[in-house]
């Protein structure tokens, strides 16, 4: 891995209907330009994405997306409208920030929620891309949100029983992001705060399928939960505002990319299938799966490939 390396340059994109995105940039300020897409939907950008990119080469930009992180108004509070927080106003904001850098092409680099994301910006302004690496692959469809959310229970059934009940006598089993995306904008912010922490709990749940797992210590932060709650719901129950099997549908869009597509064999949260069958269809994807990895980005099989991968795209 390369060092950690810290912010040099921060910044805020100022986009309509008061959005204010927080981006940054690492590495070298004149180097390769590399975007990271960070995962959630909900969390926020790491700067320790830094350890994956070399800090000679790559100038490596974070975007905090709308509502998350240090970026405003924050999904969390339950007067923030989302209306205007959609997969194509995201798409169509990696694509401001593009601009407004002056950049001509960027390398992507996203993980979980982040791959899903990556493939439809790049699909919407290929020529814009160098290349693609990807981590722990998902493609937004409405059968994998089915499968963390209601199949799961195969795995994990006494944590779906409980994650189910904390979603209501009346919620529909499989449309549970809905149920949840309802609660966490009620008005009375116990039942907010009740149904984040039950979301993140299954969401620390469906990861845990690695030797020594431990608990995220994110979810531990009340703020973190509401925000990543409340956008991952809102996502999910909307079908991540893609057309059915739209990124898999127009793939050949970007098949003439370079691009690595990196799984976890033990991530039941994103299975391995997604990526293989990506690749498949993909002439320049190459596919490396991580024997012991789960659904992470932290895991040092992972990340060293992530690093080889991008090593690789240097030529590019």
């Amino acid at each position: 891995m390369h060092p950690v390396t810290t912010p040099h340059t921060t910044g805020t994109l100022t986009r309509p209907h008061g959005q204010h995105l927080h981006w940054q940039e690492l590495g070298n300020p004149h180097g390769t330009p590399l975007l990271g897409i960070h995962g959630g939907p909900g969390a926020h950008s790491n700067p320790r994405w830094s350890q994956l990119a070399d800090p000679h080469h790559y100038r490596l930009i974070l975007i905090d997306q709308r509502g998350t992180g240090a970026s405003t108004p924050n999904a969390a509070h339950p007067h923030t409208d989302l209306t205007h927080n959609t997969t194509g106003h995201l798409i169509a904001d990696f694509e401001a920030l593009r601009t407004h850098l002056n950049i001509d092409r960027w390398h992507l680099l996203g993980a979980s929620w982040g791959t899903c994301l990556a493939l439809a910006y790049a699909q919407t302004h290929p020529h814009h891309i160098h290349s693609l690496t990807l981590l722990a692959v998902n493609t937004g469809t409405r059968r994998e949100i089915e499968w963390i959310t209601h199949d799961m229970r195969r795995v994990f059934p006494h944590q779906w029983e409980e994650f189910r009940a904390a979603a209501g006598p009346d919620a529909d089993p499989r449309r549970l992001p809905a149920a949840y995306s309802r609660l966490l904008a009620h008005p009375d912010p116990t039942i907010r705060h009740d149904a984040a922490l039950a979301w993140c709990r299954w969401e620390d749940t469906h990861v845990a399928t690695t030797p020594g797992h431990t608990p995220n210590p994110r979810f531990d932060d009340p703020a973190f939960r509401a925000t990543f709650a409340r956008l991952v719901t809102h996502y999910w129950a909307n079908d991540c505002f893609l057309e059915p099997d739209q990124l898999t549908r127009d793939l050949h869009r970007i098949t003439h990319l370079p691009a690595t597509l990196i799984n976890g064999r033990l991530d039941i949260s994103g299975p391995s299938d997604i990526a293989h069958d990506l690749a498949a269809s993909w002439p320049g994807a190459h596919l490396v799966i991580v024997d012991n990895a789960g659904h992470t980005s932290d895991h040092h099989g992972v990340g060293q490939a992530a690093k080889d991968s991008l090593d690789r795209m240097r030529t590019l």
